[in-house]
């Protein structure tokens, strides 16, 4: 997904810019993306995206943001783009049922250190779950995954 965007990131915005007589580039800096654990934090992360508009002052509700899933989550439309993800189809055993729950989720907001930790993720590029899903990633890839103390590490006073 990274070189995805970073392909568009090149081309699109070339074309973009010449077609439109403009330079430089059409998003706000870089891309950032980052790894979650599904069941733990997946509606919690697409709340947050759902309230990014809101927070940043854009619009006054989640629905109002056009270029959201938001509505179809919460059943006002159909969009044939979505496919929402298994931990929605959790919510309930009707649409209705899962429609009323998600727009709940959303209308409550998110904790504050839920809303710590998203931001961070995505912000530092972190993996974000529990102990157990962090370690299976970290034997997985063999990269570092949290954040850890800044600087060069200790190393151990030869005797």
């Amino acid at each position: 997904l990274a070189r995805m965007m970073q392909g568009v990131g090149r081309r699109y915005v070339r074309q973009f810019n010449a077609r439109a007589g403009r330079t430089g580039t059409l998003w706000e800096g870089r891309y950032r993306c980052a790894l979650l654990q599904p069941d733990k934090y997946l509606l919690a992360c697409m709340a947050y995206l759902d309230l990014n508009p809101v927070r940043a002052g854009r619009v006054e509700a989640p629905q109002d943001w056009r270029w959201s899933s938001h509505r179809h989550y919460i059943g006002q439309e159909s969009d044939r783009l979505v496919t929402p993800p298994a931990a929605y189809w959790q919510l309930g055993n009707t649409p209705f049922a899962r429609e009323q729950a998600y727009a709940q989720r959303v209308a409550d907001g998110l904790p504050p250190a839920v809303l710590r930790a998203l931001t961070d993720a995505a912000l530092h590029g972190w993996a974000l779950g529990d102990e157990a899903f962090l370690a299976e990633l970290q034997k997985q890839t063999g990269r570092r995954l949290t954040r850890s103390r800044p600087g060069r590490p200790r190393t151990k006073p030869v005797l």
